[in-house]
């Protein structure tokens, strides 16, 4: 079905849109199920491809990396920061909006947070985690946060400093989340202390950035 004022074109590229998603999606699940299966180190591209039933180059032109079959679960969170700020009301600041998104977030146990302690979860963080070449890699995903953070903030300098410490501070609180669930806290457990980090993080961002941001 055709949307008002939309052209038949624009809504195949839509659907388009959406079975590369999909693609996506399944060939990205079907290589974590073997890496946790076995190992990252020990499945080959040609091996998840085979599986996926799709040729090597066909998966390196989804994926461009090995390590992005696993990170791909992180591309709809890469502008999650600059997102939260520009749908913020006019009358909150940005990191107002930034910290009420994280505790937010640590209230759902959103795994973005750490604070998550479904079994999957912890098996996707641990092989994460453990594997340097995915650690890396998850520092260029976080790069292009910060980036799309200090764009919208304004751009300047300034804006890219701030934009640079909010992006760290979040990946700090976090990594030590998930350490501790990790190491066998519970998320319920966890989560008093995880509110008192955020809430100590975000003041220390807001004296330092000043009362502007």
């Amino acid at each position: 079905m055709v949307m008002d004022g939309e052209k038949p074109g624009n809504e195949q590229m839509s659907l388009r849109e959406r079975k590369k998603r999909l693609t996506y999606q399944a060939v990205s699940e079907a290589a974590i199920a073997m890496f946790l299966e076995r190992g990252f180190d020990k499945v080959s591209v040609a091996e998840v491809a085979a599986a996926a039933d799709i040729s090597k180059p066909t998966l390196f032109r989804y994926f461009p990396a090995k390590e992005d079959l696993v990170l791909h679960r992180f591309a709809d969170h890469e502008d999650e920061a600059a997102r939260v700020v520009a749908a913020r009301a006019d009358t909150e600041s940005p990191l107002d909006a930034l910290r009420r998104n994280f505790l937010d977030g640590l209230e759902r146990g959103d795994p973005v947070t750490g604070l998550c302690d479904v079994p999957q979860v912890l098996a996707y963080q641990r092989l994460l985690y453990g594997t340097p070449s995915l650690v890396a890699r998850l520092y260029a995903y976080q790069s292009r946060s910060e980036a799309a953070l200090a764009r919208e903030l304004g751009g300047r300098v300034e804006d890219r400093l701030a934009a640079g410490q909010i992006i760290a501070v979040q990946r700090i609180l976090a990594l030590e989340n998930w350490r501790r669930i990790d190491a066998g806290e519970s998320a319920e457990q966890v989560y008093a202390d995880a509110v008192a980090s955020a809430e100590l993080a975000f003041v220390q961002l807001r004296t330092g950035l000043g009362a502007q941001r």
